[in-house]
């Protein structure tokens, strides 16, 4: 009975990945025997497809037969008259949550801290990302169960980000607008929208295309919003002086290079 569950309409994902994933390697072959690389890369490169191939099976086996069925589930279910406004705190937890989980938002914060050696630690972009979709979806959530029009919300939003981009320093307008994008992972589309959609379906008055969706274009804005707002708690003096401090090295080694010192005992043996 399990193993019938886990591979049931696993054909179709099978046919789904291979469409993706054939391409990707007939590109690298070509590329690979036309630069005449060495064999050793076309066999890393087939672990790394394999790996990718399998991976993406089953991630689309288990959203298929249980993301989006309990999250449709658990959406209807808590869409009663007693219990609606549940769907508000779960959907910062879960929002939260899942972002936490995402491996695209990890690596985002990982380069950003790498990138900037140091100065915005990986765990300050992270935990800002995880607090900006965690307080939308609960937004997305209360737009759902008062029936407040997706315009009301979306629209001062994306407003308010284009202020920012004029006051906000570029470096950190930059990781924001990356931050929108990596956001919108597999863990947040996968779950959230569908909790949004059974939710909206199953209350009174409510549709589920029109209240059901619109969710993830509020996962995707509302990081771009906090981390340019994490830029103004960035004091701006440290980067000119990090940027003087290198230049200053700079120009060091590259007077010490140019003019090397001459030894003192060479200098006395040229008097004599």
């Amino acid at each position: 009975m399990i193993f019938y569950l886990i591979t049931e309409n696993l054909g179709h994902t099978l046919v789904e990945v291979l469409t993706a994933v054939i391409p990707v390697l007939l590109f690298f072959i070509i590329f690979i025997f036309y630069f005449k690389m060495p064999k050793k890369t076309l066999v890393t490169l087939l672990k790394g497809i394999i790996l990718a191939f399998s991976g993406l099976v089953l991630f689309l086996q288990g959203v298929k037969i249980g993301f989006m069925p309990v999250g449709l589930e658990v959406g209807s279910l808590l869409a009663g008259d007693t219990t609606r406004w549940v769907l508000i705190p779960l959907g910062f937890i879960l929002g939260f949550v899942s972002t936490l989980a995402e491996p695209a938002v990890r690596i985002l914060s990982n380069q950003v801290e790498k990138s900037s050696s140091g100065y915005i630690r990986s765990s300050v972009i992270l935990f800002t990302l995880c607090l900006a979709v965690g307080i939308f979806i609960a937004l997305g959530m209360t737009r759902i169960v008062l029936g407040i029009p997706l315009y009301f919300i979306i629209l001062p939003g994306y407003l308010l980000a284009i202020i920012l981009m004029f006051f906000s320093r570029p470096s950190f307008t930059a990781i924001a607008f990356d931050s929108g994008g990596v956001a919108t992972g597999p863990m947040t589309v996968t779950f959230i929208m569908a909790l949004a959609v059974g939710a909206a379906g199953a209350i009174e008055g409510r549709n589920a295309i029109i209240d059901g969706f619109g969710l993830i274009a509020l996962v995707a804005l509302a990081p771009i919003i906090l981390v340019m707002l994490l830029g103004f708690l960035y004091p701006e003096e440290n980067d000119d002086n990090d940027n003087e401090d290198f230049d200053d090295r700079n120009d060091q080694s590259a007077g010490s290079e140019s003019d090397p010192k001459v030894p003192d005992t060479l200098t006395n043996c040229e008097e004599d």
